[in-house]
């Protein structure tokens, strides 16, 4: 049985890129595509139909059903053997792609759609879909896709370790190594059993570093094994997580990152280095939630 992608399809530019990432993911995964339109003027109870002083091609379910042909044709372009269906679901798009996400292996979306505010990077819809999706979201920009390694931020936190997984299993479909990012300072990295009781905070010159560097290969542990294929290369930074990031997106492919990482607040279902990885990497963005968070 085939996995299932689910793409959001609003007739924007960045939806119609979505749409063609959303083609190639299915192609790697060897799964079905689905493109879906969110329909929101049923509810309110606009008139669909077209209008009697207008062409027989006006009216808003034409206007719908033109979008999706387009959508599919761009799908069928750039992966002509992988099966492609529309949907026309009645509803506002985050009801409706959280919905579809149930189902999916993974959701595709733009960054901004027709109704997002001028300026925006990214629009609500995306960001709705990063923090309570059933299954990985894939962000998607108008730009064109880039050639470099996928990138995973890695912070050696329960909840990113969807992450690493869902990095490695895609690198290994895509045939590209690795970027397995670890970044810290000396106010977020836990701090090691005190060395002496007079001064319990100090620690030796180094040793928080080589701390890191251990957590970023305990991160890693058994992923190298599972995917031989797949070249890997640790960086571990002194310094910012989001700047650390949002500079290595610029020659990435792909940016992995999980929802919420060890420095989040309880309760909060998408952290602040997952958004600011949405609204300002250079490539797009995949936002993976915890396992136990997950389907």
């Amino acid at each position: 049985m085939s996995g299932l992608v689910v793409v959001g399809a609003d007739g924007s530019a960045s939806s119609l890129a979505a749409v063609e990432a959303a083609a190639r993911e299915a192609r790697w995964h060897g799964a079905d595509l689905r493109v879906v339109h969110a329909f929101i003027w049923p509810a309110m109870h606009v008139p669909l139909g077209r209008s009697f002083l207008g062409p027989p091609e006006s009216g808003l379910r034409n206007m719908v059903e033109r979008l999706l042909a387009e959508a599919e044709e761009r799908a069928r372009t750039v992966a002509p053997d992988v099966e492609v269906s529309r949907a026309v679901v009645t509803g506002e798009p985050l009801t409706v792609l959280e919905a579809q996400s149930r189902a999916a292996e993974l959701v595709v979306v733009g960054s901004r759609g027709l109704g997002s505010f001028v300026g925006l990077m990214v629009g609500s819809t995306a960001v709705h879909l990063a923090a309570h999706g059933q299954c990985p979201v894939l962000v998607v920009r108008e730009e064109g896709h880039g050639t470099g390694p996928i990138v995973v931020g890695v912070d050696g936190s329960s909840a990113g370790a969807g992450a690493v997984d869902f990095a490695f299993a895609e690198a290994a479909l895509r045939g590209v190594g690795i970027v397995a990012l670890h970044a810290w300072t000396p106010w977020n990295a836990p701090m090691p059993p005190p060395q002496d009781e007079e001064m319990p905070y100090a620690s030796e010159p180094g040793a928080l570093a080589a701390q890191e560097e251990r957590l970023l290969h305990e991160a890693l542990a058994g992923r190298q094994e599972a995917y031989p294929g797949v070249s890997v290369k640790h960086e571990v930074v002194h310094g910012g997580t989001r700047e650390a990031l949002i500079e290595a997106s610029r020659t990435a492919q792909l940016l992995v990152v999980g929802a919420r990482g060890r420095g989040g607040f309880a309760g909060l279902l998408l952290g602040s280095v997952s958004q600011a990885m949405l609204h300002h990497a250079h490539c797009p963005v995949a936002v993976v939630r915890s396992p136990d968070r997950s389907r």
